[in-house]
């Protein structure tokens, strides 16, 4: 229950004189609303008509504008929520505040020792074909929002991004597969990685929809459910994650049935999602394609050969002589505006095509793919379009060793890649709304 009194007078300052950090940082989720109902913080109503709120900065603020109001726990409580959920630089920046104003003519607020109950997570067993290294990786920091000048000096010429919230996003995730009809073993780690990108594109202002451990079936009826959804009409573009294992050209379900990339992507191409027609589908594989390891090879001394593949066009207009009725049907058929059957999709992939190479995975912290796309999309999505950012991921995938001593898997390599049949520029412009 809470107390007559409401949030003390120096914690309503430091929200206060922090509120511009926090709503540019803050991911209001469902984990953390949660915490604060479990304390009493929220009520169920508050609880929904934050979480209604479209945008991320939206639900921040909703948030910061109930708090004040709320008890004399709501102030700890929000921080102890914000570790909970790993934003603990937010929780930190707020006790420092208070232990550094000397002005407060309160006692400094003293770290909260009421925990949030975080959901236990399912117990891994086997090991996985993806390799399973313990090496440390990047620490997750809040998505650099966009500055207004760089949007309106980059809008021109790249898709426009201006809905809210962005689009809608798909994660499907295999963990844990039916031993009576698979060999295959759990995806340890995996848990972390849809964890990641759930986080990732709430940040981003997506509706992210989570699905774990589906069939071939089942994966297939929620991509063409998901395809078919109507606020595609609305939104500026859409995100679908697939995480499994695989084999060249696809990915398994639970019951180790295959699922066909190349039927992912005819499910969203022009003809069977019309409501996503010349707007970016973002996909990204985190996926074996094969067994093999990349053992990597030594770099020799001298500069790199490079080669550029020829180009060969064709002309797709006939020349010569037209009858007139020729030229009028021709005519009224350039009226119609026609789009090839796919287009304006971009994949990045954990592994390469055509060399059946195995994914790396750290079993606490995720695959080296998604830990460094996150990362990426974290640290430039503010200045960079999405094809720069896969490069970009792709130099830290090389750069990256397997750590495990003793076994074939220490200093074991692996490089990503992407494909893209974009159009123009894929800018994110996370956290910037030009009609705010």
């Amino acid at each position: 229950m809470l107390g007559e009194c409401g949030m003390k007078e120096w914690e309503r300052r430091v929200l206060r004189q922090n509120s511009v950090t926090i709503l540019q940082d803050l991911v209001v989720d469902d984990l953390l609303i949660q915490c604060l109902q479990q304390d009493g913080i929220l009520t169920e109503n508050m609880a929904e008509t934050i979480m209604a709120k479209p945008t991320s900065q939206g639900k921040s603020r909703h948030l910061l504008f109930l708090l004040p109001k709320r008890g004399p726990q709501a102030f700890s409580s929000f921080c102890a929520a914000l570790t909970a959920t790993e934003q603990q630089h937010l929780s930190r920046l707020l006790m420092d505040f208070t232990e550094k104003d000397k002005s407060f003519s309160e006692p400094s607020l003293s770290r909260p020792t009421q925990e949030c109950v975080i959901p236990v997570k399912r117990a891994r067993t086997h090991e996985s074909m993806e390799m399973c290294l313990d090496a440390d990786s990047p620490v997750t920091t809040a998505v650099v929002p966009c500055m207004p000048e760089f949007y309106q000096s980059h809008r021109s010429q790249a898709y426009p991004m201006r809905s809210c919230p962005r689009g809608l996003a798909l994660v499907l995730s295999n963990v844990r597969f039916d031993s009576a009809n698979t060999d295959l073993d759990v995806r340890r780690g995996g848990e972390v990685d849809e964890e990641t990108l759930r986080r990732l594109f709430m940040e981003l202002d997506f509706t992210v929809s989570l699905h774990k451990d589906l069939t071939a079936e089942a994966m297939r009826r929620c991509l063409e459910q998901f395809a078919q959804r109507q606020e595609h009409a609305e939104y500026d573009c859409t995100v679908v994650c697939l995480l499994s294992h695989g084999v060249e050209g696809s990915v398994y379900g639970t019951d180790g049935q295959l699922l066909e990339l190349d039927w992912v992507f005819e499910v969203f191409d022009n003809a069977r999602c019309p409501l996503l027609q010349n707007k970016p589908k973002m996909f990204f594989i985190q996926a074996c394609r094969g067994e093999e390891m990349d053992n990597g090879v030594d770099q020799l001394d001298g500069q790199e050969r490079t080669q550029s593949p020829g180009c060969e066009q064709r002309d797709a207009g006939r020349e010569g002589e037209r009858d007139d009725k020729e030229r009028e049907e021709k005519d009224r058929e350039r009226l119609r505006v026609k789009l090839p059957q796919r287009s304006d999709m971009i994949c990045g992939f954990a592994t390469l095509k055509g060399f059946s190479t195995a994914a790396m995975r750290n079993t606490k912290k995720g695959s080296w793919f998604i830990q460094e796309l996150n990362t990426t999309i974290r640290q430039r999505a503010n200045d960079t379009h999405l094809a720069d950012i896969l490069v970009q991921v792709n130099g830290r995938i090389k750069s990256r060793e397997g750590y495990a001593p003793g076994s074939a898997h220490h200093r074991c390599k692996e490089m990503s890649e992407f494909t893209s049949s974009l159009c123009k520029d894929l800018y994110l412009f996370p956290k910037y709304y030009p009609n705010n």
